[in-house]
């Protein structure tokens, strides 16, 4: 009878003792996970400070740009601007302003060409259109829809006869030609002329037109 109350206690103390060990592995493994979740969020965090950073102080570079001159982009006055039923001549190629349809293009991406005259009425709403060259390499019309696609009043579609440059910015009265979608100047006309101070009808809508 002692010797089994004797092993019994031992039993017991070898259990309580191997209790007491795994207690100590769930706590050391609890400290670990705790500390390396700890260890990426602060990481994480850090990085997404770091791009956010960037990213507002690049947007404030572009801003600044902006709000200057931007080298290359003509103007043009004296631009009509009424309502007509039939397709219009226009003296620049892609349009700038002048007469058109009496509905809107939506603004938005386009993978085919839309007519003058629905995408002119946009521009008279603030729009910039961005319009290029059918043979623009593919990682460049990305580059352009991933731009039309943060901006509101921006119509992005491809454009039969562009007469020299490959990408062509439009707004009411401005336009600006340039040899590739990464040119930065291309950024500065977006900021400076969506919605700008040559806009016609400033705070009208790009949306509730046509999808054309």
């Amino acid at each position: 009878m002692v010797n089994h109350k004797h092993e019994a206690a031992e039993r017991a103390a070898r259990l309580a003792e191997i209790r007491d060990q795994q207690r100590r592995a769930e706590r050391r493994r609890t400290a670990v996970i705790t500390g390396t979740s700890v260890l990426v969020a602060g990481v994480l965090i850090g990085a997404t400070t770091i791009v956010l950073v960037g990213e507002q102080r690049r947007a404030a570079e572009v801003a600044d740009a902006a709000s200057g001159e931007i080298e290359g982009v003509a103007t043009f006055s004296d631009l009509s601007a009424g309502h007509v039923q039939q397709a219009v001549q226009y003296e620049q190629t892609p349009p700038v302003g002048g007469d058109h349809a009496g509905v809107w293009a939506n603004c938005g991406t386009y993978t085919e060409p839309i007519p003058n005259e629905l995408g002119v009425h946009s521009l008279e709403h603030g729009a910039v259109w961005i319009t290029y060259s059918s043979d623009l390499p593919g990682e460049q019309v990305q580059r352009l829809a991933d731009l039309a696609e943060g901006n509101a009043y921006v119509l992005l579609s491809p454009f039969d006869g562009l007469p020299e440059e490959p990408v062509v910015a439009s707004a009411w009265g401005t336009q600006l030609a340039l040899e590739t979608a990464d040119d930065p100047r291309l950024e500065q006309f977006l900021v400076k002329y969506q919605q700008g101070e040559q806009t016609p009808e400033p705070g009208a809508p790009c949306t509730g037109g046509v999808d054309a």
